[in-house]
């Protein structure tokens, strides 16, 4: 039986997991579920799961964790952290959100656990002190799931060019310029994939889109020349590899996260799942679209930072997720997400990538920067 740990279980990927998991047959089971304040939710999964520890990351919700016999309660991050030292995990799956991603990513490669990385922070934040670490690295993201899937599992195998498919989002087609006034609501509803909030939201910028460039640049050691996205509206390409002679592969499926999840867990065998399959036996195209700089400024701030390298990348991403909570909070607009992170950057000294904690005092300074312009908005200045 392979033992998981899961960080971020009552997220939209760690839900996910959880199907995996429930429908193995017992070939997979949880010896540690660790989420952040989703009480009722959480209290479910660990009734059902049992694991060896429980850990809720927000301590006044933790008091509320109705543990089941034999199960461990946790509380804050430092909690999480033991747990996943103690509960001598196979898999890390590191599923949550935002730079908070990190510090779990590099206590599960401590531990000699394989990580299962859907968290792009980790690397678009700390790449630098992170690949130097990975001996056993599974991306579950779908774009980069591909890639690996069309390298045959290898992240050093060699190849000529990587392209990762985007869906464009529920703005493509609309000049950044004209989103001003796009409200929350409209910025959520992704065309092909149902996500957390500020990922679908960096998805309608595009940002998510260069996060993944970035991501594929450490992974699989990629000069940033040889690494292109292309809009692909049906999310049924996932991304595509090129190779020296010019043969080209690619990953199609329908768009479902279960599949790069439960791969990340039986790799190289592919076991069956309950998903739609493509349906070959009735006509339909797959369109191509370029993406090219220009046409959506988040995305071209990512590439930016992510060729300056050092700590630029985890400065966009700081100034970032406090653009994008405010304007889920609806005290900014739209196009005022780029005009924070680009202000918040453009502020910013470069700095080579030395520690974690050196990026965590990047990471508050640069939260506090994109706050302060934030209240000059609110202010009108």
């Amino acid at each position: 039986m392979k033992k998981i740990a899961i960080v971020g279980s009552c997220g939209s990927i760690g839900r996910q997991v959880a199907d995996v998991v429930r429908r193995s047959g017992g070939e997979f089971s949880f010896c540690a579920m660790i989420s952040n304040r989703s009480l009722a939710a959480f209290n479910d999964q660990i009734a059902e799961f049992k694991p060896q520890y429980a850990v809720l990351t927000d301590g006044e919700a933790a008091n509320g964790i109705a543990a089941p016999s034999g199960t461990t309660v946790l509380s804050g991050e430092d909690g999480a952290l033991e747990a996943l030292e103690r509960c001598s995990p196979d898999v890390v799956f590191v599923a949550c959100g935002g730079f908070a991603g990190l510090k779990y990513s590099l206590r599960a490669l401590e531990t000699g656990a394989t990580l299962a990385l859907a968290n792009k922070e980790t690397l678009v934040c700390g790449g630098d002190i992170v690949m130097p670490l990975a001996r056993d690295l599974v991306p579950v993201d779908s774009e980069h799931s591909a890639i690996w899937q069309c390298l045959n599992y290898r992240r050093n195998a060699p190849f000529e060019r990587l392209v990762i498919t985007a869906s464009g989002g529920p703005f493509r087609g609309r000049k950044f310029s004209d989103l001003r006034g796009v409200k929350a609501a409209d910025a959520l509803r992704h065309p092909t994939w149902k996500m957390g909030a500020k990922i679908t939201i960096d998805s309608a910028t595009l940002l998510n889109k260069g996060y993944e460039i970035i991501e594929a640049h450490h992974l699989y050691g990629a000069p940033y020349s040889k690494i292109e996205a292309v809009i692909q509206p049906q999310s049924i390409v996932h991304s595509m590899v090129e190779f020296a002679d010019g043969a080209v592969m690619a990953q199609l499926s329908n768009p479902s996260m279960e599949l790069p999840i439960q791969l990340a867990l039986t790799y190289p065998e592919r076991k069956e799942l309950p998903l739609a399959k493509m349906d070959f036996k009735r006509a339909f195209s797959l369109d191509f679209q370029p993406l090219e700089r220009g046409q959506y400024p988040m995305y071209d701030l990512a590439l930016e930072c992510g060729e300056r390298g050092g700590i630029m990348p985890a400065v966009l991403n700081a100034a970032s997720e406090v653009a994008v909570d405010a304007f889920l909070k609806d005290k900014i607009s739209f196009t005022d997400i780029f005009e924070i992170s680009a202000a918040v950057v453009a502020g910013t000294q470069y700095a080579r990538v030395e520690s974690y904690a050196q990026l965590c005092d990047v990471d508050a300074c640069a939260r506090s920067l994109a706050a302060r312009h934030i209240k000059g908005i609110l202010k009108g200045v």
